[in-house]
């Protein structure tokens, strides 16, 4: 039952009352449309797709904007039930560069280029700290109704200091705010810092916000020649790693190596397991052997586990062994 007002305030202060629903009168959401992209991106979530440079962040992007443009499977796998318009803003490519990116993955998935409703925003300058460059993106959004909304990177997008709490905030938050008004699912590229991290999402540059401000979040990060993508979700269960690689037959494109070990051999893996990339990820920040224990506990985790990770990396000629501790194999 409703408790009263508190004794010496009055029930009507003056000012309107925010919408407020009952729980039971939220409808759920169907299990059909709990996906934008099976397994990759979630029906109207934001997120960020992160990782070094040249690592083919915006090849992922432009993957994932051709499979709900098209319903084509991104990847050559994950199936996009929600379809719908996508706006791409890249403001690191020319849009002829962009024309030739999504022209080659049109080709690969068999679809027409002219067919699919991707539209990408031509101006020299967007930024989302700016509430006249808000208002002229909330207008085109209004105008094309898209299903996905692309920005690839955010460096390019703001002036302000990555690092700020602060700041960063301010514009995710505006984000949300259109992704909440809207019904689009919005991604943002982000880059990740030069040092080494135990985890995928503290490797993004500047602050915090960023991988918590997330429904979705992609990371991809590269050893010599093996390209991982890491996945994680706010409202459903994190896939395992993948393993990618960068196709250029009869297009660039990105495609899924297959998981079965006997198939793609060892480097799958080693790389199915994100303790194992982030075991890797440890060693090769350091130019000295690391103990077990001592990796363990920088790692957070359980000694048992990491040993069991260690001597599967080891048979597979990963990891080093001796007397001081363990260390990667050179590539070279």
């Amino acid at each position: 039952m409703p408790r009263s007002t508190p004794p010496g305030c009055s029930a009507n202060s003056g000012s309107e009352a925010l919408s407020v629903r009952h729980i039971s009168e939220v409808q759920p959401q169907p299990p059909q449309q709990q996906w934008l992209v099976e397994q990759l991106w979630l029906a109207s979530g934001v997120g960020i797709l992160g990782g070094a440079p040249k690592v083919c962040k915006t090849y992922l992007a432009a993957e994932i904007s051709v499979a709900v443009a098209t319903g084509a499977q991104a990847l050559g796998r994950f199936a996009a039930p929600l379809t719908g318009p996508v706006l791409f803003y890249g403001a690191e490519d020319s849009l002829a560069a962009l024309r030739t990116r999504f022209e080659g993955l049109a080709a690969v998935r068999g679809v027409e280029l002219s067919q699919m409703p991707l539209y990408l925003i031509d101006t020299p300058m967007l930024r989302l700290d700016r509430q006249q460059d808000l208002g002229r993106l909330r207008s085109s959004i209004e105008r094309f109704l898209p299903r996905l909304l692309v920005l690839d990177p955010f460096v390019r997008l703001t002036a302000i200091d990555e690092n700020s709490a602060a700041e960063v905030s301010g514009v995710l938050a505006s984000l949300r705010t259109l992704q909440r008004q809207y019904d689009l699912a919005v991604l943002v590229v982000h880059h990740a810092r030069k040092s080494p991290a135990s985890h995928p999402n503290q490797a993004l540059r500047g602050s915090s916000d960023f991988a918590a401000w997330s429904d979705t979040n992609l990371y991809l990060s590269r050893k010599a020649k093996r390209l991982s993508l890491y996945i994680e979700h706010r409202s459903a269960p994190s896939p395992d790693p993948l393993l990618l690689r960068l196709q250029d037959n009869p297009a660039p494109h990105l495609a899924v190596i297959d998981d079965n070990p006997s198939a793609c051999g060892n480097e799958t893996a080693v790389e199915a397991g994100l303790l194992h990339t982030e075991i890797l990820q440890s060693l090769c920040s350091t130019n000295r052997p690391v103990p077990t224990v001592e990796l363990a506990a920088l790692l957070h985790k359980r000694k048992s586990d990491v040993v069991e990770a260690l001597h599967q990396m080891l048979a597979l000629g990963q990891v080093l062994r001796n007397p001081r501790g363990w260390s990667v194999v050179s590539d070279g």
